[in-house]
């Protein structure tokens, strides 16, 4: 009778959720491989053995992210899907800005200012990242919507600017901004 193996075998599958509560924690800025590694309690040359290289693990790990992030919003804007554009922005936007989503949010400013700089994976990841999201979006406009891939392209616009606005200081602006699209009444919140 053999013994139970006391260490599950590593693989991509068990690896990417230990990687993934690392870097939503600690985020991504100058993280090596030692430090990913250590969080998933595995070898540098283990990771490298299971996913090629870091721009391979990075990529890999942000998409695993994302699936995180659209599985959290798919929780907790429910299972009706809005009536209208104006109330699926709503909701969004107030997830969005909720403590639940600021970690994924602080994390998606890192990988945008890293695809800015070309720093190797993450130009890729986020153009992943955001054709994901985009069909998430997509399956939340109304049933109605004469233009579900237009209205979803408008709102992702609208969202990523509103959110990137209230992150540097600009609330009111894009509040302001809001209110002249008719996307929010005046008693929006900042």
């Amino acid at each position: 009778m053999s013994k139970p193996d006391p260490k599950p075998k590593m693989s991509r599958e068990t690896l990417l959720p230990r990687l993934a509560a690392h870097v939503i924690e600690h985020g991504l800025g100058g993280a090596s491989l030692r430090p990913l590694a250590k969080a998933a309690g595995t070898s540098d040359r283990m990771l490298i053995y299971h996913f090629g290289d870091k721009e391979t693990l990075v990529r890999d790990l942000l998409e695993y992210i994302s699936g995180v992030y659209s599985a959290a919003l798919d929780m907790a804007i429910g299972p009706d899907r809005p009536k209208t554009r104006q109330e699926c922005f709503a909701r969004i936007l107030a997830l969005g800005r909720g403590p639940a989503m600021q970690p994924f949010m602080t994390l998606w400013w890192e990988i945008v200012a890293g695809s800015a700089r070309g720093l190797p994976g993450y130009k890729d990841a986020a153009e992943a990242m955001m054709a994901r999201q985009l069909v998430w979006l997509e399956s939340q406009m109304p049933a109605d919507d004469p233009d579900p891939a237009g209205g979803a392209r408008y709102l992702m616009t609208l969202l990523e600017g509103t959110l990137m606005l209230g992150t540097v200081g600009h609330a009111r602006m894009a509040r302001e901004g809001l209110l002249a699209s008719g996307l929010a009444g005046p008693k929006a919140d900042d």
